[in-house]
């Protein structure tokens, strides 16, 4: 979400936010359609303080423009801030954008991650590689009793690979690892996952995790590029 200031106002800002920010992903508000800071406060029945606020979040992830002459304006979706945690979690709400945001972060995990697990093999400390291997063994026994699509699953999933990331010693993959992970969250909440996950994918993680943990850096990336091979795939069947 977008930084705003801290008053009363902020809850009321944050729904007013996610309301146009949605309609506006999902097209509802299609490019091109114009409103006015007084239709914000019409609708929503708020003060033009915090539509105009509503308003400046909105710009600043590249969802509209505003000018005197015209008022405000929905870009294009190539004006977006694609990255934005904000922009990725109402896509992945919005049945019309789900699918293709889902792609998007599976591709470009499927770029980055086999090299963050690659120097996480050679950068990562004995805590970070313990806590890996223990939280592969969670994702196996969670597993074995089918909870793959549960929020215990979800949140182990996304502290192994959160930790990958940030034991790679890459300031920048450990940066985009927070919009990246919106794909493990997307596929459990809109019903993509499976109670009892592929035998292969737990063999993997804890492939992933052994490897980290010997140092052995090559095969820690061909462990992560099979693990992907096998999310990609389900995507794409």
């Amino acid at each position: 979400m977008p930084t705003t200031p801290e008053s009363p106002a902020a809850p009321l800002l944050t729904t007013v936010l996610d309301q146009l920010g949605s309609e506006i992903v999902a097209g509802t508000l299609a490019e091109g359609r114009t409103f006015t800071l007084q239709d914000i406060s019409a609708r929503f029945g708020i003060s033009r303080t915090v539509a105009r606020e509503a308003m400046r979040a909105l710009e600043q992830l590249g969802l509209v423009s505003s000018s005197r002459r015209v008022g405000i304006t929905v870009l294009p979706e190539s004006s977006w801030a694609v990255f934005d945690q904000s922009v990725i979690r109402w896509r992945l709400a919005t049945e019309e954008q789900r699918s293709k945001q889902l792609r998007s972060l599976t591709e470009l995990r499927v770029a980055i991650e086999p090299i963050a697990a690659f120097n996480a093999a050679n950068h990562a400390t004995k805590e970070q590689s313990d806590k890996i291997v223990q939280l592969a063994e969670e994702l196996r026994e969670l597993g074995a009793r089918d909870r793959g699509a549960s929020e215990e699953f979800l949140e182990a999933d996304k502290q192994f690979h959160m930790l990958i990331f940030q034991a790679s010693g890459n300031e920048m993959i450990t940066a985009l690892a927070p919009s990246l992970l919106y794909a493990l969250e997307g596929r459990t909440r809109y019903g993509l996952q499976p109670e009892q996950p592929a035998e292969e994918a737990l063999d993997s993680h804890e492939l992933l995790a052994q490897s980290i943990a010997a140092g052995d850096a090559d095969k820690a990336e061909e462990a992560s590029r099979s693990l992907l091979a096998e999310v990609r795939g389900a995507l794409y069947t």
